[in-house]
């Protein structure tokens, strides 16, 4: 067997976000936010994702929505590339969630929380150590909690997560070792043969199960996001020589110019101390 990658677009949204994904959705909410099963009575998924036309890659974020049974929307997103604005984004798309459950006349007390869960494929807090961040609301200096914790923001750094198959231990472990991993694997592994949502998300992954067009989406998804990363690398690249390049040039005039105010200290004329070092009269 071979499984599409849970990261890109198309597979996240197929996996997480279609009509078949509800019994896995509410298992991977239970154990990236809460940390055990049976939390989340039921769900609805907003919005649900349909197989599309080829239609081109235009965003290189994924998100599904969810309305869980005791009222609470989540967002589920994942960031493949680490782009300009994107914390901003987070910010903006919780508070509109949140807003817009509000039509004209109605009662602030009928807001229900929202919580916006990140997957990024990057990091995030370099000097945080845990892949699991969790931000609320608080007292800017005595940490005090906002009397509503009505918005939630979750990132889970995928690149700080590094454990094998042998040490998965949770279930919030075992799903992001699938999200890591299943594009690398050619069967299930054991560990998951009797985790019903874990095997239905293999289901949901395996390639046989593609449409054609969808097989092109996905390639289409997967070259484009390469495309962007080599973009970036070598950007990064240029941007670093070009950095060195004017930093040996102005270390190497300041060295000069240091070395021709010593030659006049010591009583050299200007001229002469110009000649001496190579310099235009």
């Amino acid at each position: 067997m071979r499984f599409i990658n849970p990261k890109t677009d198309l597979a996240f949204k197929k996996i997480f976000g279609s009509d078949n994904s509800h019994e896995v959705l509410i298992d991977f909410l239970d154990s990236l936010l809460y940390g055990s099963r049976g939390v989340i009575a039921d769900l609805e998924i907003i919005n649900p994702w349909l197989a599309p036309k080829i239609r081109g890659v235009k965003e290189t974020y994924l998100d599904v929505r969810a309305r869980l049974s005791d009222g609470r929307q989540v967002i589920i997103e994942m960031q493949v590339l680490n782009i300009e604005g994107f914390e901003k984004r987070i910010l903006y798309n919780a508070a509109k969630a949140y807003s817009i459950q509000l039509p004209t006349g109605g009662e602030f007390t009928d807001l229900a929380p929202v919580i916006a869960l990140t997957l990024t494929d990057f990091l995030m807090f370099p000097g945080h150590g845990p892949y699991l961040s969790r931000f609320v609301l608080k007292e800017k200096e005595f940490l005090l909690d906002y009397p509503q914790d009505d918005l939630e923001l979750v990132f889970v750094e995928l690149p700080k997560f590094d454990k094998s198959l042998e040490e998965l231990v949770t279930q919030a472990e075992r799903w992001l070792y699938f999200i890591q991993h299943a594009r690398d694997l050619t069967v299930i592994p054991a560990e998951f043969a009797n985790d019903p949502p874990l095997q239905r998300a293999f289901d949901l992954a395996n390639v046989a199960q593609l449409t054609r067009e969808e097989e092109e989406e996905l390639e289409k998804q997967s070259f484009f996001i390469q495309g962007q990363r080599n973009a970036i690398i070598k950007a990064t690249k240029q941007g670093l020589a070009e950095g060195l390049a004017q930093g040996v040039a102005q270390g190497i005039t300041q060295g000069l110019e240091q070395a021709l105010a010593r030659l006049v200290e010591s009583g050299f004329s200007e001229a002469d101390a110009r000649k001496m070092l190579g310099l235009q009269p």
